[in-house]
């Protein structure tokens, strides 16, 4: 789905993106890990054509994502945090977004506000919502046109354990159904129950790609907080990178 080669990102001094690769596979949930400052939100930002590398290439399906911004239109983006006009409903929101990307023939995915329950607070102000029902129009705008890539930042984040269940049940099925994610998360329980591949970022570079459970074999740990915590403490030679 999408293949990174060579990636590299500056801002003055710091080196943040350091020759980066990275194979993201089609049809399965990649977690992204890494401690703070690794280079994660900066590689987000590459994909989603928010941020420009100083070098290297991204492709989408195997067409550059560079100078076309068309693939976009392939992409569900929930950040961690969405910042939406205040005085606006969110069932206005969700109509400018419609006008502006909506689909010719209409098809949309509205499953989340049944799941969530939450119709009658679509037509009240965003301003005077909840943080969690924020989240939940969050993650309503990132499906809504049934995306062939997306791209979830800390996903329940703010939701309530019912709500955070029906998300990532919600992301199992949209991933059975063909559908690709790129996953972020501090919450290793969450990356255990939904991830299929992980890619551990270190300093700007991929220290580890590859499905989870061969990250728990080169790491000797069955848990994956604990395997992910070996690669942070003791670091692994970039030849352990699992094809």
């Amino acid at each position: 789905m999408i293949d990174i080669h060579g990636l590299r990102k500056r801002f003055g001094p710091l080196q943040v993106l350091d020759g980066l690769d990275l194979h993201i596979r089609p049809g399965r949930i990649t977690a992204i890990v890494g401690p703070n400052a690794s280079g994660k939100t900066t590689l987000i930002k590459s994909i989603l054509g928010l941020a420009t590398p100083d070098a290297g290439e991204i492709r989408m399906a195997g067409v550059p994502v560079t100078g076309d911004d068309r693939y976009r239109a392939r992409i569900g983006y929930m950040p961690q945090i969405a910042r939406f006009p205040s005085n606006l409903t969110a069932a206005e929101v969700l109509r400018m977004l419609i006008d502006l990307r909506g689909p010719a023939d209409g098809s949309m995915d509205e499953e989340l506000a049944d799941l969530f329950e939450i119709t009658p607070q679509l037509h009240k102000p965003l301003g005077v919502l909840s943080g969690g029902t924020r989240q939940k129009v969050n993650a309503m705008c990132a499906f809504l046109f049934r995306p062939d890539l997306l791209i979830l930042d800390e996903p329940t984040a703010g939701l309530d354990p019912v709500a955070s269940g029906i998300l990532k049940d919600k992301v199992l099925r949209e991933c059975a159904d063909g559908r690709t994610f790129i996953l972020t998360s501090h919450i290793v329980s969450e990356l255990e129950e939904l991830a299929d591949d992980v890619a551990f970022l270190l300093e700007g570079r991929v220290r580890f790609s590859g499905p989870v459970a061969a990250l728990k074999r080169a790491t000797g740990h069955e848990q994956l907080e604990r395997a992910i915590a070996r690669v942070m403490l003791r670091g692994m030679p970039l030849e352990a990178v699992a094809s």
